[in-house]
This record gives C-alpha cells, sequence and structure tokens, in this order.
C-alpha cells in the first residue's frame, strides 16, 4: 500500500446529516500492528483505559477517524491520514470508524488490475506515436487530478474542521444559556449539549459585544484556533458569527478550572500539581514556538486552566489573545491585557509585549501552585509583602518548608520543591530578557535542563 488508501465512505465532517454524528450508525474496523504516527491530536492514557473506553473515546468525537490503542494508552487522529505504518514490531491496534455495514475492502485491487490489462492491451495494439499520445495525456491527467487534490487538501486544513454553527442551534444546545459555567473578561460560558449526541457535553463561550471593525480580527482569531492542535490546549469544535452574535463553542472540561481545584478546601495531591505544571509548560511552549501563527495569551492565570476527567491541564482563551504572525516577535502595546497579581512589569512601561509577558505569568501562577494559596488574596491579606516576595525570602532563607506546610507529599520531596521555586523565581525576573523561554523552563521542570541560582525580582513586584 505504499501509494495510500483512502476510504470509500465520505469522510467525517461533523455536519448536521453526517454519518458519524449517531453512534447508532458507527461501527469499529481493527487493524493489528498498524499506525499513522503524524496525525494524533488528543491522547488519553492511564490504567483505567482499555481498548473498549478508547473505541468510546473516538465513538463520542465526530472529528476522530481513527483511535490507536497500545495497552493502556489511546490516540485520536483525525483525517486526512498520512504516514501510515504496519509492521509486525508495531504493538498498536488502529480501531477505524466506519459506517456500519461497509466493506472493508479501503484499497480495491480487482478494479487496478482491470485497469492495468486493458492500458496494456491498447498499448500493444497501438502505433508508437499513439502510445506517446496516450501516456503523456495519462501523464497529464494524473498531473491535474493530484494537483486539485492537493489543492483540496490545502483548503480543507484552514479550517480544521471547525463548524459553523447557527445562533438557534446554541441556544437550543444550552437550553436558552441557562447553566452558566462561569465569567471572564472575554464573555461567558455556558454548558450545552449536542443534539446528535445528547452525552457529549460543550461549552459555549459568548463572547462580550465585538467592535464593528472587530469581525475581521474574530475571524483570523478562529482561523488561529482551528489550527491548533495540542493535549494541553482545550479543543475548538466550532463557532458562530451571525449577526452581532459571537460565540466559540469547545469541548466540555468535567473538572472546572485550576484554581477551583488549587484554592479549595483541600489541596490536590503533590505529584499531581507538578504534572499538572509540567502539562501547562508544554501547551505554552507550543503556542510560542511550535504554532504556524504566534500566539502570546496575555492572561496566563490558574482561572484560565481547565482540568478534564483525568486532570490533564488545558489552556484556554488563548485564541483571544494577540497574535502575531510567525515572523513576527513582538505586538504593539495598545492597551493592558491580563489580570491584577499576573501582570508583567512592561505592562506598565512603554514597551513591546513579547512572549515574555505569559513566562512572568507562568512564574507567578507556579509559585500558586507550589504553595496552594492565590497571589490575588495573599496580596489583599495581613502580610505587608507580595506573594512572589515572600516565596524568594522564603527561597534565600532556606525555609522552603513554610511554602509546603502541613503537605506531607511535598515535604518529602524537597529537592522537587527548591527546583520548582527557583524555577518560578526566574520567570519573574523584572528584566524580560532575563526571563527563560517556556521551552527552556519545559526542560527545567522535567529535571532535563541543570536551574541555575536565581538572582533575587525586582522589589517593583511588591507595587
Amino acid at each position: 500500500m505504499s501509494r495510500g488508501c483512502k476510504p470509500n465512505f465520505q469522510l467525517p465532517s461533523c455536519q448536521q446529516n453526517g454519518w458519524e454524528l449517531n453512534v447508532d450508525s458507527i461501527e469499529f474496523k481493527e487493524l493489528n500492528n498498524t499506525d499513522w504516527p503524524l496525525t494524533d491530536y488528543e491522547l488519553q492514557t492511564g490504567s483505567q483505559v482499555d481498548k473498549t473506553s478508547c473505541k468510546e473515546f473516538c465513538l463520542r468525537d465526530c472529528f476522530c477517524a481513527v483511535a490507536i490503542y497500545n495497552g493502556h494508552n489511546c490516540w485520536k487522529k483525525k483525517f486526512p491520514l498520512s504516514n501510515g505504518k504496519q509492521s509486525k514490531d508495531l504493538n498498536r491496534i488502529a480501531l477505524i470508524k466506519v459506517p456500519k455495514g461497509n466493506t472493508t475492502d479501503f484499497c480495491p485491487k480487482s478494479k487496478d488490475q482491470s485497469t492495468l490489462v486493458l492500458v496494456g492491451s491498447v498499448l500493444l495494439g497501438s502505433s508508437v506515436f499513439l502510445n506517446f499520445l496516450l501516456l503523456l495525456s495519462i501523464l497529464v491527467a494524473v498531473f491535474f487530478v493530484y494537483h486539485k487534490k492537493m489543492l483540496n487538501l490545502q483548503f480543507d486544513s484552514t479550517t480544521f474542521g471547525l463548524r459553523r454553527y447557527t445562533f438557534k442551534e446554541l441556544e437550543e444546545a444550552t437550553g436558552g444559556f441557562k447553566q452558566e459555567l462561569g465569567r471572564g473578561s472575554f464573555g461567558t460560558v455556558y454548558k450545552g449539549v449536542t443534539p446528535s449526541i445528547p452525552k457529549r457535553y460543550i461549552a459555549v463561550k459568548m463572547l462580550n459585544k465585538v467592535e464593528p471593525d472587530g469581525e475581521k480580527e474574530f475571524k483570523t482569531e478562529v482561523n488561529a484556533i482551528g489550527r491548533t492542535h495540542h493535549k494541553n490546549l482545550v479543543t475548538l469544535l466550532g463557532y458562530c458569527d451571525e449577526g452581532e452574535n459571537r460565540l466559540l463553542v469547545y469541548e466540555y472540561m468535567s473538572n472546572g478550572s485550576l484554581a477551583t481545584l488549587l484554592f479549595g478546601i483541600s489541596r490536590p495531591h503533590w505529584n499531581q500539581r507538578v504534572q499538572i505544571v509540567r502539562g501547562i509548560a508544554r501547551g505554552l511552549t507550543y503556542l510560542h514556538e511550535e504554532c504556524s501563527t504566534q500566539i502570546i495569551h496575555c492572561d496566563v492565570k490558574p482561572q484560565n486552566m481547565l482540568l478534564d476527567e483525568f486532570l490533564t491541564p488545558k489552556i484556554s482563551d488563548f485564541g483571544l489573545a494577540k497574535l502575531l504572525l510567525a515572523e513576527q516577535s513582538r505586538a504593539a502595546r495598545t492597551h493592558i491585557r491580563g489580570t491584577i497579581g499576573y501582570f508583567a512589569p512592561e505592562w506598565f512601561r512603554k514597551a513591546s509585549i513579547t512572549v515574555k509577558v505569559d513566562v512572568y505569568s507562568f512564574g507567578v501562577m507556579l509559585l500558586e501552585i507550589i504553595c496552594c494559596k492565590s497571589s490575588v488574596v495573599f496580596g489583599m491579606g495581613e502580610e505587608e509583602e507580595a506573594l512572589i516576595d515572600w516565596a524568594y525570602d522564603c527561597y534565600s532563607k532556606k525555609k522552603l518548608n513554610k511554602m509546603v506546610e502541613n503537605d506531607e507529599e511535598a515535604m518529602n520531596d524537597m529537592k522537587s520543591v527548591e527546583r520548582l521555586v527557583m524555577v518560578g523565581i526566574w520567570c519573574i525576573q523584572e528584566d524580560p530578557s532575563l526571563r527563560p523561554s517556556m521551552r527552556r523552563i519545559t526542560q527545567m521542570l522535567e529535571g532535563v535542563a541543570e536551574v541555575p541560582v536565581p538572582p533575587r525580582p525586582s522589589v517593583f513586584s511588591s507595587s
């Protein structure tokens, strides 16, 4: 199958009448020792993952075309599938979603063989000149078909399967926008359910009134979100731009925000917090360095970090941040964006804004995750210093145990606590050039790179 195969049924499109939206009309065909390693966009992992749950994982996602199962891992894949591999040494099972009753003959051979026989007969029974003309015609036809197919693929890749909803559809999906999940600077989020698959919940963000000249920016941002696929980013499923209404439809995150988990009555386990920090760092690295369109989030905080059923962190609201072209490195400062307590110092100066504003905010949040204290609440309390200054004092005076009081699991891993605190202090340096990149931060958090002794942050942090 070196030349490739294509399904003999309509591809999943998440359209209203699509077969993939009716779970009763779907079945899975299994191919052993098979994988498409470059096309996954979401991973489910853990001891609770088996082949049945992997199928369910793909079944409830209309974008999912294939699920790859390997022990306790399940990767979701979407069309177009490319660079497939099949080998006895490949310990993976491909679970291919197809309409019920569909044949498994994805690459019919008999037709190809009969065509070859026909072409061969014509060639042998014709003159050399006619053979030359026929061969030339075939080459031209193949060129145009291939060129057209490539154009279609490029066109489809710009939308990435995003569905355009009507306002009425989303109004019905949310029951009249009744169940509110949260409010933010960009708008209000409501819980909804897709009409075709009742058990699949969605989160619908109704944006604040968009400026008249903001329609183009909205479409640009939606397009940018559609091109982002990372397990630590919230997935955009669709949008609505009907009249004055601007809404975004996201996957529903069952465990809410990191802020709720972090600042609640009982703190999450230390190892859990470490994994959450690493996941967020990987997500920001993707936004800063791996996107075709570089994205500065501008509002990194626990409230914008959502958690799925497995407590995997996913960054939200990144598509509503300042967008940059790949060749740009800075964005002109037009107005302050973000949340008090997480602002980088350059927001208050006449300076250009770079990805380092996200690094600063991440550093504040990292220190919050270590001690499970809100920097905003901390600053409003009886203490005369900011959370980040208190954290540096604990570090410099070798009293890091104060940051994890009554946390036995963290107390037994003080070496890891110190590493995370040092990374956090590097992130909150006043001079943006001193702050490491998110890629470097990820390496330091994962122990791949050493963490040098950080300098004291500026007294600006206490203002």
